[in-house]
């Protein structure tokens, strides 16, 4: 655009001239963009409001085509409502299945890169609120990307809420069945049995537990056991000598190394305080999968995995 048509344009629509300037730099940056990301953009300006699990609500578009995972429970959870095409990107941590490992990194859950995260064009980013931090969740809507927080207490529901917000409905009333039928069969077996009253060892030194509203503890009570723990607090924090005095028939740990956490327990016999403990003194030491910390669908593995370890007489195959 030469000086006479800015001189014209100026008198006809009565603009100045930085103005006129303005909107002549948007519409080059305008044809700039790749024909698919314009696209995107029309597309997305059908919006839809959805509430996510902390009470937020979220603008999202009605077609979700473009996922960022900042938490590996999620990333396992859309993997297995079959949305993976649309994972464009996640953590350094998300490991599971093997093929999330392949997908374009973004950092880690405590301290993504939002650069990263805005060059994905996510529709939306997937966090946790008991992982990621409340930063990240502003930084993102600052740059005008949709986040939508889970905040599970009941896994299965929790999963159930994500597959309705990713358009993947059928599939997550399936997970749904599938997982609770799995439940079902492991509380026939339990029927009758009177729970094993547990300590939960989240970390020893501060030694740390869970609370009586966590996910985790809505877990124990499938696999027949019950925390000892009466805490209003997620993860709270305990004195040695108050978990001696709770006496727990099990000690439980979650780790993807049983004999690493194993050798740690015959370290922490000898120690002061905690060769009071019976469950020590005994040896009643459960060592789950740490996908029991991970609120995703494989947590039904994880309580299958603790059951069996605290009720070997009622999973014993019979002959």
């Amino acid at each position: 655009m030469g000086q006479k048509e800015l001189k014209r344009a100026r008198r006809k629509f009565g603009l100045s001239a930085g103005t006129l300037a303005t909107a002549f730099l948007l519409l080059l940056v305008t044809m700039a963009l790749p024909v698919q990301a314009r696209s995107q953009k029309t597309s997305a300006t059908t919006l839809r409001e959805v509430t996510d699990e902390t009470g937020r609500v979220v603008k999202l578009p009605v077609q979700i085509g473009r996922i960022v995972s900042l938490a590996p429970s999620l990333t396992e959870t859309v993997y297995a409502l079959g949305l993976q095409d649309k994972l464009v990107g996640d953590t350094e941590y998300c490991d599971y299945p093997p093929d999330a490992t392949k997908k374009h990194k973004v950092g880690g859950a405590i301290n993504p890169n939002m650069e990263e995260i805005a060059a994905l064009r996510p529709d939306v980013v997937l966090v946790v609120k008991s992982l990621n931090r409340l930063e990240t969740v502003r930084a993102l809507e600052q740059l005008g990307i949709p986040v939508y927080s889970a905040d599970p207490h009941s896994v299965i529901e929790s999963m159930k809420k994500l597959a309705e917000v990713l358009g993947a409905r059928p599939a997550g009333v399936e997970l749904e069945q599938k997982l609770r039928d799995r439940l079902t069969a492991i509380q026939a077996k339990l029927k009758g049995v009177p729970p094993k009253r547990v300590f939960f060892v989240v970390w020893t030194e501060p030694l740390q537990s869970i609370g009586k509203k966590t996910f985790i503890a809505d877990l124990l009570t499938y696999s027949g056991a019950t925390s000892v723990v009466d805490s209003q607090q997620d993860w709270p924090k305990y004195s040695l000598e108050e978990a001696v005095r709770l006496q727990p028939e099990y000690l439980v740990f979650a780790s993807s190394h049983s004999e690493n956490v194993r050798n740690d327990v015959e370290a922490l016999a000898v120690k002061p305080g905690w060769s009071a403990m019976q469950a020590i003194q005994k040896r009643k030491i459960a060592v789950v999968s740490d996908a029991i910390n991970r609120p995703g669908p494989r947590i039904v593995d994880a309580v299958e995995e603790l059951a069996r370890q605290m009720h070997p007489e009622v999973f014993a195959e019979k002959n």
